[in-house]
């Protein structure tokens, strides 16, 4: 639905940037976020048992996006497609209409790979050098390593990916010194 719609606005744009478009729109956070502005929160219920328990009276990010998620897979299943879209471009509508093709910035990751490329050079390595995960947040630390050059930079992170992508974002930094 939202790639479609993402299609049909940004007919110029390529495959890699409709790509990066429609992830900015349904990472967690901007679910988070969809939900946060809709209340979807507050007509949550959750068991209130003391913090440390697993449960807690306040939802996670990750709790709110899989919801959001959920009040879409509701509106499909209980009425239909058309329906279910209707009311997904209505709700990314605001976030739809600020996107500019034009001003896509690739992902840190994306960025190393093609400068490494560019010089002929291997892909880095990502390796995982701790994870702590906890019963409201993770905390993933990785390592990116270009053996070619003998550097390597390390990078913190919620999620091994959101680490991964810190890591590059510091190594792209220490490769233009």
């Amino acid at each position: 639905m939202l790639a479609e719609e993402l299609y049909g606005r940004f007919p110029q744009a390529d495959e890699g940037d409709l790509s990066r478009l429609l992830h900015g729109l349904v990472r967690l956070e901007t679910l988070a976020k969809i939900a946060n502005d809709l209340g979807v929160a507050q007509r949550l219920r959750f068991d209130r048992r003391p913090v440390g328990s697993g449960l807690h009276a306040s939802p996670s990010d990750s709790m709110l996006a899989d919801a959001m998620e959920a009040v879409f897979g509701a509106i499909f299943l209980d009425t239909s497609y058309e329906a279910a879209k209707k009311a997904i471009l209505h709700v990314y509508a605001p976030l739809i209409e600020k996107l500019d093709a034009s001003a896509i910035e690739k992902d840190p990751k994306t960025q190393l790979q093609e400068a490494l490329h560019a010089k002929k050079l291997r892909l880095p390595e990502y390796r995982v050098i701790s994870a702590q995960h906890a019963t409201q947040s993770n905390l993933f630390e990785v390592e990116c390593v270009i053996a070619q050059k003998g550097l390597a930079t390390k990078g913190t992170g919620t999620s091994r990916q959101r680490a991964e992508q810190e890591a590059a974002r510091v190594m792209l930094q220490q490769l233009e010194k």
